[in-house]
């Protein structure tokens, strides 16, 4: 049975609320892996001192935070986000500022009374169940010669952080990812991230490729981290797996990542980014 519209965002919500506190101490908050690429997206938009941003989907606030720094005083930026624990763990780590704010609300609904010079929007796209829909709201909401900038997660064989273990199991657990769900990737190719947003009426669109690289250590480390740090959802299938099973899908997922294994036993993932940037 597939989600509908509604469906798809409560579930998503409510793994949001779940991992945010999580995915903030491991991820945001201190730039490894995907997260080296938040200071070359507030640099790709061309954010100046004085600019009214908003940042779409703004999570635990790093992206916001990046531009905070960019704007000075006499600008301001504002990060929304469904999820509430989300915001409130942005609010903490950001501080009270006079030039920053949070708001909890749905990217394809938000309304302000003034445009905005610049929009941002992290890893977020591919989230989205009607991506013109939140497309098109941003738009709305740009100034006419406002900038958008947008950043994902590449190709799913250029994100082997994820797809080892994905492509593992779902040949064990074929539900394991809510049947409707959006695909993560997508927009994970510069011919569909530049689609979509023309689709949406944006110009002047370019889109550049970045690899990161990011080490989880050693196997042991990079399966057990895993397993501690994903949703209840998830782990709950997990444990309904009998132990033969389990035991040969961890094999599976650790001949999936043999190739990117140095010899000291530490892995070394390649993590490919797009970044978007256009004109309204």
């Amino acid at each position: 049975m597939k989600f509908i519209h509604s469906e798809y965002k409560q579930h998503n919500m409510k793994i949001w609320n779940e991992v945010a506190p999580r995915y903030h101490k491991r991820w945001a908050s201190v730039n490894k892996g995907p997260f080296q690429s938040t200071k070359k997206l507030v640099e790709l938009v061309n954010i100046n001192k004085g600019d009214a941003v908003l940042d779409v989907a703004c999570g635990t606030g790093v992206v916001t935070n990046e531009i905070q720094k960019k704007i000075g005083k006499l600008g301001y930026v504002i990060g929304v986000d469904t999820s509430t624990t989300a915001i409130k763990i942005a609010k903490k780590w950001n501080g009270k500022k006079q030039n920053i704010n949070f708001v909890n609300t749905d990217a394809e609904k938000f309304s302000f009374s003034k445009k905005f010079d610049a929009i941002t929007c992290q890893y977020a796209l591919f989230f989205f169940p009607d991506a013109q829909k939140a497309l098109k709201n941003m738009k709305n909401s740009l100034k006419k010669s406002g900038n958008i900038g947008i950043s994902v997660h590449g190709n799913a064989k250029e994100v082997p952080y994820f797809s080892s273990i994905l492509d593992s199991v779902i040949k064990y657990i074929p539900d394991y990812v809510p049947p409707g769900s959006p695909n993560l990737d997508r927009f994970g190719t510069k011919s569909a991230l530049r689609a979509e947003l023309s689709k949406a009426g944006f110009s002047k669109i370019k889109v550049k490729e970045f690899i990161f690289q990011y080490s989880p250590g050693n196997f042991e480390d990079y399966w057990k981290t895993y397993l501690k740090y994903i949703a209840k959802p998830l782990k709950e299938k997990l444990n309904e797996l009998d132990y033969s099973k389990r035991k040969e899908l961890k094999q599976m997922v650790k001949e999936k990542t043999s190739r990117y294994t140095k010899k000291n036993g530490e892995i070394l993932f390649p993590w490919q980014v797009l970044i978007l940037s256009a004109k309204n």
